[in-house]
């Protein structure tokens, strides 16, 4: 992983096949993740890089190998999107496609609204209609990633997300503030304006990012794919998921 200098916040990230002739590929984790529990180890940066993509992936601030910040003000979709837009001026990347995926899919709607010159194709991966509903219960995730130990955490979805957290070595604290920060919402009028193609893929049983029939519906000309027997986490890896996104990204 290499770094670079967002606007005062240090960015780990990965960069992949350099030169390829394919158009780059920006890939956006999720929550409480990283670029290697989400693209690598899910074989994602070796599909894309075999189809002749040159991939690249970043750290989310407060995430992985990027500078871990403390403060509610420090994070938000549209300031991580920027994050995303400065690794793609920082390596003279002019336009990209864009995989997100769970509040990477958020981060990557907001870059594709914010600077839709830079997007050439989007997949907004384990996010669908609850991208424009929101996501409920971030307190208790938030109190159960400050909990002293995961043993003094009962809500049984809390407890998934501080046991993930603790699997990726992350930074609890961290996570705290980046979940409590203010959502800045999206409304269905404001996808339906991302004039990028767009394609959004769930897993058939993720009950946190809702169905994708509902969300491709609202934004004109989006394909949707539903992953079947896949939960949110179990979708990211999906064999269906990469062969869809392959095909959408070359147009078939």
């Amino acid at each position: 992983m290499k770094q670079f200098d967002s606007a005062g916040v240090d960015i780990a990230y990965l960069d992949t096949g350099a030169g390829r002739v394919k158009p780059p590929v920006l890939l956006i984790h999720g929550f409480a993740s990283n670029v290697e529990t989400n693209w690598v180890n899910t074989g994602w940066v070796y599909f894309l890089s075999k189809a002749g993509y040159r991939v690249i992936a970043l750290d989310n601030r407060g995430h992985g190998q990027s500078q871990k910040l403390h403060e509610l003000t420090d994070y938000g979709a549209p300031l991580m999107a920027e994050d995303a837009r400065r690794l793609l001026d920082h390596l003279s990347i002019a336009r990209a496609h864009v995989i997100g995926y769970s509040m990477g899919a958020r981060i990557a709607a907001f870059l594709a609204l914010a600077h839709p010159e830079r997007v050439d194709h989007v997949v907004f991966g384990g996010l669908g209609i609850n991208m424009v509903r929101g996501l409920a219960g971030t307190g208790p995730i938030a109190r159960a990633l400050e909990a002293e130990s995961i043993e003094d955490v009962s809500n049984p979805t809390a407890r998934t997300f501080r046991a993930f957290a603790e699997q990726t070595k992350s930074d609890l604290k961290a996570l705290a503030a980046c979940i409590r920060s203010a959502r800045a919402p999206i409304t269905a009028e404001m996808v339906a304006s991302i004039s990028a193609p767009v394609l959004v893929a769930v897993g058939e049983t993720d009950v946190i990012g809702g169905s994708a029939d509902e969300l491709a519906k609202i934004i004109p000309g989006a394909r949707a794919i539903t992953m079947a027997g896949r939960d949110h986490n179990r979708a990211v890896g999906d064999r269906t998921f990469k062969a869809e996104v392959l095909a959408f990204l070359e147009g078939r």
